[in-house]
């Protein structure tokens, strides 16, 4: 997981968020707390796991010499009785570790919604963003599985080992070494089962990151005629996959089995130790048994351990995982003060920016500022930077240095949510999500009012098309608008934008699939954001949007070359022109500046 993108800024973040202690942390004390009362019920189960061989050491010494048959009645109704107690507490003890595992996740859920929504920002890598969800369903199988039991019962192995001393020192004494055996080959599983799991869980991350991106892209696989193509490269990431898992389920295999045989070994000496006692008459057959079912009893917790190590390995991986993660994602403590919404300026000082991941610095030292109203074109040929100048203005991309600061605040001292609700914001590739129209419109607002959804759209000039379709606002879009024209989608994703009278609204090429209609009414929706005062930046070329702003800001390789008012930029750009163009004398001119022969060529 120590990807390059935790940076100095993020190492700052851990320090806080140690100081603070981590979500994962505070998870695991409060599970460790809720344990102790299912270590309570191990204890009382324990206990009557000695029933069993205290039965059959009365009968044998006992009941059969004296063939008293109300004897016998009296210690199997005991025994009968104690096997449902057992049985009752055990099936309690499994139905507190699914409660318990189920309030693990959720204590964590909020930490890891956070964690998924932010690693995408960092630049981590696909298996990386999609790993922490299946962290905690590891770990949350693995609480509600016996494998914690196995944990619980081990502190009781020393209780049956007393009892075995006291039949007798050698069955004592064949006890502890078959105890000490099976709990080398429990470090013994340890030591070779870590990189085999953690191989096993990064080949089944990778295979599942590559099914995604084949599925997102079917329609582009299908029409381009890569299916061949995808399917050689999905067989050999399976292949690997289904590799690294049997290496890892083989290991487990004969690590498990070889448990396991040394496990009858162990009963089948002590049987033999007890018959050797028995024969010198040093112990009677009834210890004989029960000293061998004891044994097993004794054992059990480690054989069941060793059974569920490949869980255990993963959870415990898991934990490691999503500790770091959570760490580095957990959000900084903000003020409790709640800001004002802004309504004067925008003002961006000195402000570089990297893309996530990387290094390399695609915005530099831009700095501009923009009164309640203002439109600004952000123009630049391909690559110059305006995307990436524009996730930074909104905070999807955090700055390198420099601040973006709104009324004076930097925008890190707001809380994301009500951040969100001063900004609007329509990327390049628009994404809606499976609901309705209404839904994905307010932004999935529980609180939302029809009145203003209504408002958004009419903002957006989409009111009408929308009551064009089949249920109106109540129509499920399907995942990703896919029941939507990119028009459609492009026009609703700009009323969500405009939803909630935002201050600073940021649209990045928001005609690009727009009609002459959609962009009538995306000029339209301009005009009547900044009559409401909003703050408009818009990242467009055609000239039927740029009409509608008043300022415009030329980047050139991650600069600004020139700022200021549209009819100011534009003469620039026209003289520019004229003094590039061809002339008749034989003299040549001298070349214009360069800054403003970069804005003729790209604006």
């Amino acid at each position: 997981m120590q990807d390059r993108w935790t940076s100095s800024r993020f190492d700052l973040r851990n320090i806080l968020i140690t100081a603070a202690d981590d979500p994962v942390s505070r998870a695991m004390r409060e599970s460790a707390r809720r344990m102790t009362g299912v270590a309570v019920f191990s204890g009382v189960i324990n206990l009557l796991m000695l029933s069993g061989s205290l039965y059959m050491l009365q009968v044998y010494d006992r009941v059969i010499p004296s063939r008293n048959l109300a004897t016998l009645l009296g210690l199997s109704l005991i025994v009968l009785l104690a096997y449902l107690v057992q049985g009752y507490f055990e099936a309690l003890r499994a139905r507190m570790l699914c409660r318990v595992a189920t309030l693990f996740d959720v204590g964590l859920q909020e930490a890891v919604h956070d964690a998924l929504v932010t690693l995408p920002l960092r630049g981590a890598k696909p298996a990386a963003m999609q790993q922490p969800s299946r962290d905690l369903e590891q770990v949350r199988a693995f609480m509600s599985s016996m494998g914690p039991t196995a944990i619980l019962d081990m502190p009781w192995i020393p209780i049956f080992l007393l009892a075995l001393f006291l039949f007798h020192p050698l069955i004592g004494m064949t006890a502890l070494a078959g105890t000490i055996s099976i709990v080398a080959m429990t470090v013994l599983t340890e030591r070779l089962s870590r990189g085999a799991a953690k191989a096993a869980t990064e080949s089944s991350a990778q295979r599942q990151v590559l099914v995604d991106a084949i599925q997102r892209n079917a329609e582009v696989i299908r029409a381009l005629g890569m299916t061949d193509r995808f399917k050689a490269r999905w067989s050999q990431s399976n292949e690997l996959c289904l590799q690294e898992n049997m290496r890892a389920a083989d290991l487990f295999a004969n690590l498990g089995s070889g448990a396991k045989v040394l496990r009858y070994v162990l009963q089948s000496t002590m049987l033999g130790v007890g018959a050797y006692l028995v024969v010198s008459d040093r112990a009677s057959g009834g210890i004989m048994i029960a000293s061998s079912i004891m044994m097993g009893r004794a054992l059990a917790p480690v054989e069941v351990a060793l059974s569920s190590w490949k869980q255990l390995a993963a959870a415990r991986q898991g934990i490691a995982r999503l500790r770091e993660v959570c760490k580095m994602t957990a959000r900084l403590p903000v003020p409790a003060l709640d800001l004002a919404r802004p309504c004067r300026e925008l003002a961006v000082q000195q402000l570089t920016v990297a893309a996530p991941a990387t290094d390399t610095t695609i915005v530099t030292s831009v700095s501009f500022s923009l009164k309640a109203g203002a439109g600004l074109a952000l123009l630049g040929a391909s690559a110059s930077g305006k995307t990436s100048l524009s996730k930074a203005l909104v905070g999807i991309w955090p700055a390198k240095s420099g601040t973006v600061r709104l009324d004076g605040a930097a925008i890190d001292q707001w809380r994301s949510t009500d951040l969100g609700r001063h900004i609007g914001y329509l990327p390049q590739d628009v994404a809606l999500f499976d609901g309705t129209v209404a839904e994905n419109i307010c932004r999935f607002d529980q609180g939302a009012t029809s009145e203003a959804i209504i408002k958004a759209a009419q903002i957006a000039g989409v009111h009408d098309l929308i009551l064009r379709l089949p249920n109106g606002y109540s129509t499920q879009i399907g995942q990703g608008g896919l029941a939507l024209s990119a028009g459609q989608r492009q026009r609703i994703g700009l009323a969500r934008a405009v939803y909630g009278d935002p201050f600073l609204v940021v649209l990045d090429e928001p005609n690009a699939n727009l009609d002459t209609d959609g962009e009538i009414a995306l000029g339209r929706a301009i005009l009547i954001l900044r009559k409401s005062k909003s703050i408009v930046i818009v990242i467009s070329h055609r000239p039927s949007v740029i009409a509608a702003l008043d300022m415009a800001l030329v980047l050139y390789q991650g600069r600004s070359i020139a700022f200021g008012s549209c009819q100011e930029i534009f003469a620039r750009v026209g003289a520019s022109k004229m003094q590039g163009a061809p002339r008749s004398q034989a003299r040549p001119k001298p070349s214009p500046a360069p800054h403003y022969a970069a804005v003729a060529e790209h604006v």
